[in-house]
């Protein structure tokens, strides 16, 4: 008997984190990957059941030729906040369905706005997939699914030099220092300085490390996911810790500094090169911090749940192969364009989870 394969579409699957999806998709799936790029060769082994193919992304045509040929989109091209939304638009429009490791909230609000259009066509599009936002986002709902209410959300997350990613990832910091944001706190809408009220807080892996509040996706969608929230804090920080004292520096250049391309790619390379030495002494990985106070059983409780691992962009890499394992074996289906604390129930995250052996530790603090 004859049995179709799935074909899997990674684009910008030649950078580090579109490789470490693609890696995951093919670990546990028996679908065939695609893995584009600019380069007309990829500078990259590929992996059984993977092949490379060359992909101009501002070219809307041929993206949308290629999205034809597959069964799933992945879309890990950023920086997301310099992109448009064609992907998005030609998968709903041709009913593929759809995931990405947006990071950007700028991006990830917009995309929000195709959920009608998406339900309509039946497609699901599942956004910001990856470790943080992603994985991050899952566990917030599975600490708030544990108490009878929840009151506040303290996510903070510390990353050791490149984190195992590439020149993307420094773009995105520094592109998203460049302007002040909003957050939920004490009820209300704030305004929110990036980088600033350094915090110094223990992780696993890592000890006490500074972090400090940026602008990431979960303060917009856990808000959006759990209304009767009344304060969402986000905060990271870098390891080592002088990291954190020029990024500092950095978001504090006068305005407009940063909103010059050509000062973010000369930042961004000068940042890169830097982790390139410090990597070996560091190491690539990851601490995740929730931090959740509500109520459970009449009392006032804390939930705080923690994940590391030695390598943020393999963790990446399991958060968003994970949900593709499960579209394509049509585990989940949700049509419409959801984060992924609303659109993956706690059991199948904690299962997918178990299978890429990460685990999150839990515990609850009681006055």
């Amino acid at each position: 008997m004859n049995v179709t394969v799935q074909k899997v579409l990674i684009i910008g699957g030649s950078g580090r984190i579109g490789r470490s999806v693609a890696n995951d998709i093919s670990r546990y799936t028996d679908a065939q990957v695609t893995l584009t790029g600019r380069r007309i060769e990829p500078n990259f082994t590929l992996l059984d059941h993977q092949t490379y193919q060359p992909l101009t992304l501002a070219d809307e045509s041929m993206v949308a030729a290629a999205i034809a040929q597959h069964d799933l989109i992945v879309h890990c091209a950023g920086p997301f906040r310099s992109r448009n939304h064609h992907v998005l638009a030609s998968c709903i429009d041709q009913g593929k369905p759809y995931l990405d490791v947006a990071d950007s909230p700028d991006y990830v609000n917009q995309a929000l706005s195709y959920r009608e259009k998406a339900e309509a066509a039946g497609v699901t599009a599942i956004i910001s997939t990856g470790i943080f936002p992603g994985i991050s986002g899952s566990m917030v709902r599975q600490g708030i699914e544990q108490l009878d209410t929840a009151k506040t959300v303290h996510l903070s997350y510390l990353v050791a030099g490149s984190g195992g990613a590439g020149l993307t990832v420094m773009r995105t910091t520094f592109i998203e220092l460049q302007t002040p944001f909003m957050s939920k706190v004490n009820g209300r809408w704030q305004t929110i300085a990036p980088y600033s009220q350094r915090e110094v807080i223990d992780f696993p892996r890592y000890g006490k490390g500074g972090v400090y509040w940026f602008n990431t996706v979960e303060a917009l969608t856990v808000a959006d996911t759990f209304p009767a929230l009344k304060t969402i804090v986000t905060k990271f920080g870098s390891v080592p810790d002088y990291y954190n004292r020029l990024t500092w520096l950095m978001a504090r250049l006068p305005h407009g500094v940063l909103k010059n391309n050509l000062v973010v790619e000369a930042l961004s390379k000068i940042s890169y090169q830097m982790t390139q030495v410090t990597d070996s002494r560091t190491g690539v990985g990851i601490a995740m911090r929730v931090e959740i106070s509500g109520e459970k059983e009449g009392k006032s409780a804390t939930y705080l749940s923690t994940l590391e691992h030695e390598d943020t962009a393999y963790c990446a890499g399991c958060g968003t192969g994970a949900i593709a394992q499960l579209i394509l074996s049509n585990r989940l289906d949700k049509p419409g364009v959801w984060p992924v604390e609303q659109a993956l129930p706690t059991p199948l995250f904690e299962e997918t989870l178990s299978q890429r052996q990460l685990a999150v530790k839990r515990e609850y603090q009681e006055p």
